[in-house]
């Protein structure tokens, strides 16, 4: 059904920006202001080391201009997200790009001039309450001092900044705009195009023989270019490297791993815990094929649904209810707050005419956060309300609780809150939930988020520190070494399947592997709030959870999560996090066995 244009929409269902500006007028006003706030910040390189007054009064200007430049952009954003095609909304966004640039560049300088400050001198400023605020910060640019470069040192690094882009832009040009496929067929016979959207629908035909050709010309396309490919992520782990040997740390990895303040061991022991819990997955795979009623299990069949189609209608209403309900353990403040999230229109909640696809948070410091969502009245969009309201809450306690400077919490714990509400909702469901066809979508649910994200995530990790560590030894990242360390890999991740050798060429479609040892954020994460909603659900309190909800960017993401009973230096948080997922294994087993 075609979707309706913007201004035919019901208001009720429309996110309200005007707490963020009245109107354009008024944008207009504030990015004026914010640009001869960014313009003045000129007049301060080379006067932060003076004394701790300067320094203090330098960074109030830096984070003053900042938090309008980010406002600005904010409205710009949203306003375009929700149509696209609005050519005010087009403009506001793009000058407000171009404003963050100004920011950047013109804040450039402060992290070597904060670090030209002899040391003892600096850590004597910082008993000062004047740099209350900037506390953290500041050390944090402290600890970065063993591996930054002298003036002339970091000069030549930034001027290789735009080149480092090189892989990473050249891939997605690649795949985005030159790759194409053959045609393929859909469940009728018919001759289709195979898209990179369209892969991800035809995976999870019913048909098997639709999954197995999709994945079979998907992946050939892959094939044809496998050594361009690989010359193309072999120059992108060669930067990496060269970065850190530049700046003296024992590898990529911990390179990677130091802004976060996150050791190798956490993410060496990440890939350990899920090693041990191996031969439940391989339990897992071994259900999907009974349930599919394969004699083999390849990889084209592990996006199948397990489970037959239930029917679970969902309208908004009901899903607004039902996230209310599922989230109450969070406590009647956070009740209130979903309450207001609801009645306040900081939600924009249906499909229109040019609307951003997918759904996302956004904070706005000092107004509240935006959600958007393309509600389709599926039980995956509810799954997906209490997801984005997950990310809302944490920004909406991080900003109230902490000053600008402080308030924005890091990627590394950015998917835990959102996790955390759909466990929440998961339980719920399963704890009122009788039917067992029901009993056995919902599981089959949770089980995938484990598949994808703490098996797959992981199988990625362990794929990037690998091919790293295959270059620094000197072996090169031929097509060939790397489709083997892939096969590799999938046999040991994936043990009990077929593994095709046609799908050892997987690792060349992965973007996230052109941001080198990100993604096991998403195991750690999902692990974490796992461990997090058990810990709710057994005490029945969760303030522990709350603080850390408040902590925002104020420590290091593993210390902030301390405060909700979670440490990720331990194995303990991903090893009960796997014990979850075989006790959900053995309940969905107990059902589609029977079958």
């Amino acid at each position: 059904m075609q979707s309706k244009p913007r201004r035919e929409m019901n208001p009720d269902y429309m996110w309200d920006l005007t707490p963020i500006f009245k109107d354009i007028e008024a944008w207009k006003a504030a990015y004026e202001l914010a640009e001869r706030e960014v313009q003045a910040l000129d007049t301060l390189p080379g006067t932060l080391a003076y004394s701790e007054q300067h320094l203090k009064e330098g960074l109030d200007k830096i984070f003053s201009a900042q938090e309008k430049v980010e406002r600005v952009y904010a409205y710009a954003f949203l306003a375009k997200s929700s149509d696209n095609g609005d050519h005010a909304s087009q403009d506001m966004e793009a000058r407000a790009i171009r404003l963050l640039v100004a920011l950047e560049t013109a804040t450039a300088f402060v992290n070597p001039e904060i670090l030209s400050i002899p040391a003892e001198m600096l850590e004597q400023w910082l008993k000062w309450d004047g740099l209350k605020t900037y506390r953290h910060l500041i050390s944090d640019i402290m600890r970065s001092g063993s591996h930054t470069l002298d003036a002339r040192g970091e000069r030549l690094l930034a001027m290789l900044g735009d080149v480092a882009q090189t892989p990473g832009a050249t891939f997605d040009m690649f795949e985005s705009v030159d790759m194409r496929f053959p045609d393929v067929h859909d469940e009728s016979g018919k001759a289709v195009p195979l898209t990179h959207g369209g892969f991800t629908v035809f995976r999870e035909s019913r048909s098997q023989a639709v999954r197995r050709e999709a994945f079979e010309v998907y992946f050939a396309g892959y094939g044809n270019y496998i050594h361009t490919l690989a010359s193309i992520y072999g120059g992108s782990v060669k930067l990496n490297c060269f970065n850190a040997r530049a700046r003296e740390f024992s590898g990529a990895c911990e390179a990677a791993l130091f802004g976060n303040n996150v050791p190798v061991s956490l993410y060496d022991g990440l890939i350990e815990s899920v090693h041990a819990a191996l031969p439940t997955m391989r339990r897992y795979l071994n259900l999907r094929r009974h349930a599919l009623g394969l004699d083999e299990l390849h990889l084209y069949d592990l996006y199948a649904p397990m489970v037959e189609d239930v029917d679970y209608p969902m309208p908004y209403e009901n899903a607004r209810a039902l996230v209310l309900e599922a989230l109450k353990p969070l406590g009647e403040e956070y009740q209130a707050l979903l309450n207001r999230a609801f009645e306040e229109k900081w939600i924009d909640v249906y499909e229109n005419q040019g609307k951003s696809t997918g759904a996302f948070s956004m904070g706005v410091y000092g107004v509240h956060p935006y959600v958007m969502l393309n509600f389709a009245g599926k039980l995956d969009d509810a799954f997906t309300l209490a997801h984005e309201l997950g990310h809302s809450m944490h920004s909406y306690f991080s900003d109230r609780d902490q000053d600008y400077a402080n308030h924005d919490y890091r990627i590394f714990v950015a998917e835990v809150a959102s996790t955390v509400n759909e466990v929440l909702l998961t339980k719920y469901l399963l704890k009122r939930e009788k039917d067992e066809k029901r009993r056995a979508y919902i599981l089959n649910h949770f089980l995938e988020g484990f598949r994808t994200t703490v098996f797959r995530q992981t199988l990625f990790a362990e794929f990037e520190r690998k091919a790293h560590e295959l270059y620094q030894s000197g072996t090169p990242l031929t097509a060939q070494n790397l489709n083997a360390l892939y096969h590799e890999l999938n046999a040991l991740y994936y043990d009990g399947a077929t593994i095709d050798t046609f799908a050892d060429v997987e690792w060349a479609r992965i973007p996230h592997f052109y941001r080198a040892f990100y993604v096991y954020q998403y195991a750690t994460g999902f692990s974490s709030a796992v461990a997090i909603a058990s810990r709710i659900l057994e005490t029945g309190r969760a303030d522990h959870y709350l603080s850390f909800l408040s902590t925002g960017g104020s420590d290091y993401p593993i210390e902030e999560l301390k405060l909700a009973g979670v440490d990720l230096t331990r194995p303990e948080t991903v090893m009960q996090a796997m014990k979850v997922f075989k006790d959900t294994l053995d309940e969905l087993e107990e059902i589609l066995m029977k079958s």
